[in-house]
């Protein structure tokens, strides 16, 4: 599996030169095909794990299965790379967004956006007890078809 999670960024990378930019927003009159997941991709926090004490700055790393990392806005030639996307964490985020539509940038403090295609973050957050969770989202955003969201995890930041 990992030689061919390889095999699909190295592809990835080759393609760049002939990728061409396209809008990451999705106009809500504009009809979106949701991109499909591939049976059993997974999404998941590696750190910190469920139920740990952090420092008020700490370090979140992504974990992905099945799947490629590709930043937002990215297509080939205008159509969609199967099978890939980006990271969103959600934090302190009570009610699942809706998984049709972008995943809203207006609340960066709850939804974060790693469109560049990192796979790793540094958060801070107050002290006391929060909650991290994983969306993945395709070049515009929107979470695939059959969602890639990870489980909920609980911290508490000294």
């Amino acid at each position: 599996m990992f030689e061919t999670m390889k095999r699909i960024k190295l592809l990835a990378l080759a393609l760049v030169p002939a990728l061409l930019i396209t809008s990451t927003a999705v106009a809500q009159d504009e009809k979106h095909e949701r991109q499909p997941s591939p049976k059993g991709a997974k999404v998941y926090i590696v750190t910190p794990k469920d139920g740990k004490t952090v420092k008020k700055k700490f370090k979140v790393v992504f974990g992905l299965k099945g799947m490629g990392i590709c930043p937002a806005g990215i297509t080939a030639q205008g159509i969609p790379i199967p099978g890939t996307g980006h990271h969103h964490l959600l934090v302190d985020v009570d009610k699942m967004p809706a998984m049709d539509k972008p995943l809203s940038a207006e609340i960066p403090d709850k939804i974060m956006h790693f469109g560049k295609g990192q796979t790793e973050t540094m958060v801070e957050l107050a002290p006391g007890k929060h909650t991290l969770q994983l969306v993945f989202a395709d070049y515009a955003h929107v979470p695939h078809q059959k969602p890639v969201v990870s489980k909920k995890i609980t911290i508490t930041v000294e």
